[in-house]
């Protein structure tokens, strides 16, 4: 770095790691502690100094700090900075039920959860960004976070006026928690970043951006939904920032180049305007939505007693005094935002937020970052009309909260039942991959539903759900492209080579597995027999793209395994590409149908609070039909045939120019769309295959797990909640793990039928803690040889085991072979739930015995008790 001599512009960085928090028991706790949050601020300080981006004198660090001392100190070095203002945060981050707004935890965090989600000891991503814009002249500002929903802080810089002094790098997409990792090493994401700050003289944040992606992508990283981790990056078109000692990249002004063409000078502070337009109306915020729907509940409740002032209960809300007067500054300039030197000024665009199919997620997030910065987006003084935020979620998940739970999606009420936790925020659009599923929903949907859907009658696109299959059986393959049977085909390799394997992706995920399952199935005679072609240890690639990903991690397994995949994903290639993998050419089954996108409005009931104007709903039907528009014309044509999509109308490629070998130009015959009843038959039967499933749960009742019982988080409230997975005819029984001279276990609940709340009530009377260790090594051989003993007759089995994960010497050495030696043989998953952090990290005995046979380990790093619910419920029968 330059020196810094009088009158020169000055660097500053902040870095807060927020490992150690004061509440973590009891129900308003953060999730824990986070160790590995403590290794991040050495490393990334002593690389940011030997990168030449700061000096060490130039660096705050602040460990853990609370509320009070964060706002002071953000204070402080925003103020001071004048070139370059970087401001990192590590810690447990966080988004209400109500909304996606994002909360970075401090040390004294602590969660009122009630109607509306209070984060107290936290501070919101748009006040900590109004914060530093006000407070500081730094010609060049960048804002790191790691922190699970990191990329919930997107949607906040989109509505910035002065993006083009501020650069945002986030650890993870929108709407994924993510794991801390070793607690003896940084935390991924910051490991990373340090590491590749080391590897040259001088970088950019969107390089870094760039290769931390392909870093994760390399390490095959995946969130706590088992997707691709991928840091995100928002910087305006044009601007980066230079870290370090390379050529140093020009300073642009908010407001661009003047007239002439010449430099404006620095940045000058946001100035306001000397009037206020009465009649301009504030973008709607989850802020400003919760507080109407405050004010709303109040004036319903309150009526008898005459109707309390909400004024008076959000001036109850203590703040420290500097960061108060900052929030005060903060408030002005979101309403009213920056103006320019010849007072134009451009309003925080609406934003609209489209939900989509886990495999299309990627495609509409490339359409919608080209439509923000079209012409069709853009007023005539260059200002956006539009933001788009897209996310994506399980298949099934959304089309049943579409049908029965979208009054909890609109108001989340309790913790059980929450799709905007669950799924992600209300959309105002929803993609999904197939008309069929809309069609579901309509069918179905509750009569007092608060959502109403339009969808369009065309498709957007076309893509077929091909066999892809390894070059090396192609030869035998091709013989017959089209026209035959999914089966037939399967049947036609597998006769090729006795170890010839078929995937799919899960159906009850993304769509491009549930129209393959259509055709595996055939008629509900078949399902048995479809099931056996796509058999496989372990639970299903969540995504298309997420099994083309996992096939290369064995390349004898990549060479004779054919996968059901969208065609679309053979021509746009995947986001591991840096993987070897073997070529694969597509075969185009008679009866699977293919994947046709369709755009489909979804409008909310009092969606705009207690504003009757109606203009809200106005602007947003129009931001949609724009968004429709351009998607169906030349541009979104242009995007999708990038993607390898083909005209949902005479079923060509887009762009045949781009087309690879092992796709054919124009397939015929082809199953071009789904039924309604052919994709709701084909899901039940999935769901339903093999018969009631069998579970057996070891709860570790061993002193240490004293201080782990009580609550709904302690091992049996644990237990109680996920026995809503379970159904009637499910079996299930309940071992205590306690080694008290008797035996390694103690029977709570005998192995059969139960009714809820008779298992309820037998775990509350027999599940104590016991004065004696826990044998894991002993009990999980007795559970193994349990469910062998019940037989292979097809129906889903599945072991837990809760523990606290101290398993001193029970679970090392030849004890831990045996064990791992017969999860791998028994075929029966085991999903281990630690009541702690750490025990999954990689190597540990539970992550291990977990992964070899299939199942999965949860600990600190996950909402344990949803995560583990929603593993039952993949076995059971229960429908809540």
């Amino acid at each position: 770095m330059r020196s810094q001599d009088a009158g020169e512009p000055m660097d500053r960085a902040l870095l807060i790691g927020v490992s150690d928090y004061r509440f973590t028991k009891g129900p308003h706790a953060v999730p824990g502690k986070l160790p590995a949050v403590e290794k991040n601020l050495p490393v990334l300080r002593e690389a940011l100094v030997r990168a030449g981006v700061f000096t060490d004198e130039e660096i705050t660090s602040l460990p853990s700090p609370d509320f009070a001392e964060a706002a002071q100190e953000l204070q402080r070095v925003a103020r001071e900075a004048r070139g370059l203002l970087l401001v990192y945060f590590a810690g447990h981050g966080a988004i209400p039920s109500g909304g996606d707004e994002l909360y970075l935890q401090l040390r004294d965090a602590h969660v009122l959860a009630g109607e509306h989600t209070v984060f107290n000891g936290a501070v919101s991503f748009s006040d900590l960004m109004g914060t530093v814009l006000v407070a500081s002249r730094a010609d060049r500002i960048v804002v790191i976070l790691d922190c699970c929903f990191a990329g919930n802080a997107a949607r906040v810089w989109e509505h910035f006026e002065d993006k083009r002094r501020v650069v945002l790098l986030m650890s993870v997409q929108a709407n994924h928690r993510i794991d801390a990792g070793d607690p003896g090493t940084p935390t991924p994401f910051t490991e990373n970043l340090a590491e590749l700050l080391g590897e040259e003289d001088g970088t950019t944040v969107s390089r870094l951006a760039t290769r931390l992606r392909e870093r994760m992508a390399e390490q095959k990283r995946r969130t706590m939904r088992k997707e691709a981790w991928e840091p995100q990056l928002r910087a305006d078109a044009g601007a980066d920032v230079q870290l370090g000692e390379g050529p140093q990249l020009p300073v642009l002004a908010p407001d661009g180049p003047g007239p002439s063409g010449a430099d404006p000078g620095p940045n000058p502070r946001p100035r306001l305007p000397v009037w206020v337009a009465a009649s301009w109306r504030r973008p709607r915020t989850p802020a400003a939505k919760w507080s109407r729907a405050w004010r709303r509940k109040l004036s319903r409740t309150d009526r008898g007693g005459g109707k309390r002032s909400s004024r008076r209960i959000l001036l109850r809300l203590a703040l420290p005094v500097p960061l108060a007067l900052g929030l005060l500054g903060v408030g002005l300039y979101l309403l009213l935002g920056p103006f320019s030197r010849d007072d134009t000024h451009c309003a925080p665009p609406l934003e609209l937020r489209v939900l989509t199919d886990p495999d299309l997620e990627k495609t509409f997030r490339t359409a919608a970052a080209a439509y923000l910065t079209s012409d069709a987006n853009t007023t005539d003084a260059g200002c956006r009309r539009t933001g788009i935020t897209v996310y994506s979620a399980g298949s099934s998940d959304v089309v049943d909260a579409l049908r029965r739970r979208t009054d909890a999606w609109q108001e989340p009420e309790g913790a059980e039942v929450n799709p905007q936790r669950d799924i992600g925020p209300q959309p105002d659009v929803w993609i999904p991959a197939s008309r069929a599923e809309a069609d579901r929903v309509l069918e179905e949907q509750d009569t007092d539903a608060v959502a109403e859907l339009e969808p369009e009658e065309s498709p957007l696109a076309h893509s077929p759900v091909v066999l892809a299959v390894p070059e090396r059986l192609a030869p035998e393959a091709l013989n017959d492209i089209t026209g035959r049977p999914l089966t037939e085909m399967i049947d036609a390799l597998t006769g090729h080579a006795d170890d010839v394997a078929v995937r799919r992706p899960d159906p009850e995920f993304t769509d491009s597995g549930l129209l393959a399952t259509v055709g595996l199935y055939g008629d509900p005679a078949s399902v048995a027999q479809g099931e056996r072609m796509v058999r496989q240890q372990g639970p299903p690639s969540p995504t298309a793209g997420d099994l083309l990903c996992d096939l290369p991690d064995d390349d004898a397994v990549d060479d004779r395994t054919a996968a059901l995949v969208p065609e679309f994903l053979l021509v746009s290639g995947v986001d591991c590409e840096d993987n070897t993998r073997t070529p694969r050419w597509a075969l185009y089954p008679a009866d699977v149908p293919g994947m046709d996108p369709v755009f489909v409005r979804v409008r909310w009931d009092d969606a705009d609070g207690d504003d009757d104007s109606g203009d809200d709903d106005t602007d947003r039907d129009a931001a949609a039909a724009a968004f429709r528009d351009w998607l169906a014309g030349a541009g979104g044509r242009e995007e999708l045939a990038r993607q390898g999509f083909r005209d949902p109308g005479d079923g060509e490629l887009f762009a045949p120019e781009r087309k690879p070998d092992g796709v054919k130009f124009a397939p015929s015959p082809l199953d071009e769309s789904a039924g309604r009843d052919e994709m709701e038959q084909a899901l039940s039967a999935y769901q339903a295959y093999g018969g009631p499933g069998r579970v057996l749960f070891l709860l570790d009742s061993s002193g240490s797990m004293a201080d782990l019982w009580q609550g709904p988080s302690g091992g049996p409230g644990l237990l109680r909640q996920t026995l809503g997975g379970l159904g009637d005819e499910d079996e299930y029984g309940v071992w205590a793990v306690a080694d008290t001279g008797e035996g390694s276990y103690e029977t709570l609940l005998g192995f059969g039928r139960h009714g809820r709340k008779d298992a309820e009530e037998a775990v509350d009377e027999r599940a104590r803690v016991r004065d004696a260790s826990a044998d894991p090594h002993a009990a999980l051989l007795a559970a193994f040889d349990e469910m062998e003993d019940r037989g292979d007759d097809g129906r889903p089995q599945m072991v837990v085991h809760i523990t606290d994960g101290q398993h001193g010497e029970y679970l090392t050495g030849g004890r831990l072979r045996e064990v791992l030696n017969r999860a791998g043989a028994s075929e029966v998953p085991v999903t281990v739930a630690v009541l702690g952090s750490g025990g999954c990290d990689e190597g540990r005995p539970d992550q291990r015995i977990a992964e070899v046979s299939g199942g999965r380990c949860l600990d600190a790093g996950d909402d344990v008790g949803a995560a583990l619910h929603d593993e039952i419920a993949r076995v059971g029968t229960g429908d809540d």
